[in-house]
């Protein structure tokens, strides 16, 4: 499966700030582990961010809560499933194997 994650702000940043670098050390982790296929900054980044992940919801669903930036209460974290109907071979590959 597919999942698009919505990282929405809930205060101020001010508040955000201090839990940037264990955010992007969360990100880094489940780029590596291959959970991960895509993130970035909303544009204006102001609203937060979008993660494209792959594999089972419940799985997705936990890596989500630990996100320093969820654990602190900063922002919050809307997950949409997606059934891919037609896609890039290449992401087919990527999707196929991390989908366990």
């Amino acid at each position: 499966m597919l999942h698009v994650l919505l990282v929405r702000y809930t205060a101020r940043p001010d508040a955000v700030t201090p839990h940037v670098p264990g955010h992007v050390a969360y990100l880094e982790r489940h780029h590596a582990d291959g959970t991960f296929l895509l993130s970035g900054q909303t544009v204006p980044d102001d609203l937060g961010g979008v993660i494209l992940a792959t594999g089972p919801r419940e799985r997705v669903e936990r890596v989500a809560a630990e996100d320093p930036f969820a654990v602190a209460g900063v922002a919050a974290y809307e997950i949409v499933t997606v059934d891919p109907g037609r896609l890039h071979e290449s992401l087919r590959e990527l999707l196929t194997r991390n989908d366990r």
